[in-house]
């Protein structure tokens, strides 16, 4: 498999922590978001949308979204819970993660580490904020009660949300009113085989720079 991808997305960061706990090879391409690398002809062969990660499988199909690629690569692994109602409570916190918490966690992020500070993006980010923050809270409370967030036991929707959760500070997020999702955070870095965000993975193929 080959992953199209940019080291300081979370969303790659969630397929790339789902190949390392699998133990599974795969080739890497870092594509270099801003700079247009994902909006050239040849990439939007492989992606229309034009967005990283893309996973080119085996047999040459290409796969997109961060979710749905770490859903395809955890089927028949222990990172999938094994019954209908755990696995339709891990498809429930990542639609969250997608709706609730990426637009008010992640793009914060976005906009404070690659925007310049007279962006007019800046304007959004209270509004985000204060979403994200209601997001925060949700987890806290589930966390409140359950170690993970499906199924009760470590899974493809620890992932989806651990990606940005664990990085939110970056975007002006403050997580220190939530103990039980910090607790949490620390437990999925305890992972075995787990990878941080910023580590390159070992077979790499650079993109050429786009001007």
């Amino acid at each position: 498999m080959k992953l199209y991808d940019y080291l300081d997305s979370g969303n790659g960061y969630k397929v790339r922590l789902a190949l390392a706990q699998l133990g599974m090879g795969y080739d890497w391409e870092e594509c270099d978001i801003l700079r247009g690398a994902t909006r050239t002809p040849e990439f939007l062969a492989r992606n229309p949308n034009g967005r990283i990660p893309t996973l080119e499988l085996d047999d040459g199909t290409f796969l997109a979204e961060s979710n749905a690629i770490i859903w395809y690569l955890a089927e028949g692994s222990p990172l999938l819970p094994p019954d209908r109602l755990g696995r339709a409570q891990a498809l429930q916190w990542m639609f969250f993660e997608q709706y609730s918490h990426e637009p008010y966690v992640a793009t914060p992020r976005f906009i404070v580490k690659h925007l310049p500070a007279d962006s007019p993006r800046r304007a959004e980010l209270p509004d985000r904020l204060e979403r994200g923050r209601a997001a925060l809270a949700v987890m806290e409370r589930h966390l409140g009660a359950h170690r993970f967030f499906a199924a009760d036991r470590y899974s493809v929707a620890d992932i989806a949300l651990y990606a940005y959760t664990h990085v939110a500070d970056e975007g002006g997020h403050d997580l220190s009113p939530y103990p039980q999702l910090r607790a949490w955070l620390e437990r999925v870095a305890n992972q075995p085989g787990y990878r941080p965000l910023m580590a390159r993975p070992a077979r790499r193929v650079a993109s050429p720079a786009i001007a």
